[in-house]
């Protein structure tokens, strides 16, 4: 009895091991992001004093500059997202760590988000996607075609109807706006067209996604009182971020 009462503590012991161990593996990306964030990397001074380098869009031709933004620009934290509606990373980082940031540090005036495009030529109908938003922001419905863009990614992204989305995610006389606004940027007019209004600024933000370099998406850079910080990657939980805007915040 003595002998199958070991192996069984035995056996309970290495469970547990294991148990920690998964625990860390979990664990571990959000330690490291900390870790890097806050003192493994030092941030970048920039000439303003939050914010990114260019928070607005510069206004093209007669169409207004769409603007693709969460928040406050006066909040003491700016997030910069450079992302592809069609990429599923994007779409996780935006279910899982941008709308609830949105509806807590956003709304309470501590983070303002700056969205910025960078279709992959990889997917299909990402650039037409990108021209939706924009049409959308354009009239100041930005947010409700980000939420419906990556809410029904999977459907668009097979059948490549996006304009059904948009649909139901605006109001008629919203979406006729946008329709009309969309009058050259059809899905068969190739990307960085001039017919297409919006594609010069899916560009400007392609362009300064470039300059990061942005080497996949999503990618994100943070700026707090003058420091940009090394740009971040992939998906990064709510819970991690908001960690880290934590300490940046109690630097007051």
């Amino acid at each position: 009895m003595r002998h199958g009462t070991n192996d069984m503590s035995a056996r309970v012991r290495f469970m547990r091991r294991s148990a920690r161990h998964r625990l860390r593996q979990t664990l571990v990306g959000s330690v490291s992001l900390i870790v890097v964030l806050a003192l493994g990397l030092a941030p970048h001074r920039t000439a303003r004093a939050s914010g990114s380098s260019s928070a607005t869009a510069k206004p093209v031709g007669s169409t207004a500059a769409p603007v693709k933004t969460y928040g406050s620009k006066s909040a003491p934290i700016t997030l910069e997202v450079f992302g592809d509606y069609e990429c599923p990373s994007c779409g996780g980082f935006y279910e899982q760590t941008l709308r609830p940031m949105i509806s807590d540090y956003v709304a309470a005036g501590k983070v303002y988000i700056v969205h910025r495009d960078f279709p992959l030529m990889m997917h299909k109908y990402g650039y037409e996607a990108a021209r939706w938003a924009n049409a959308a922001a354009s009239i100041g419905k930005f947010a409700e075609a980000e939420s419906a863009l990556y809410d029904n990614q999977a459907a668009w992204g097979e059948s490549g109807n996006i304009e059904k989305y948009m649909a139901a995610a605006l109001s008629p006389a919203d979406f006729k706006r946008v329709q009309k606004l969309m009058v050259g940027c059809e899905m068969s007019v190739p990307p960085a067209s001039h017919s297409c209004p919006f594609d010069a600024y899916i560009e400007q933000d392609k362009a300064l996604g470039n300059q990061v370099p942005v080497m996949a998406t999503p990618t994100f850079l943070i700026y707090h009182k003058g420091q940009k910080f090394p740009a971040g990657q992939g998906v990064v939980s709510w819970t991690v971020l908001k960690q880290f805007f934590d300490q940046l915040l109690a630097q007051g």
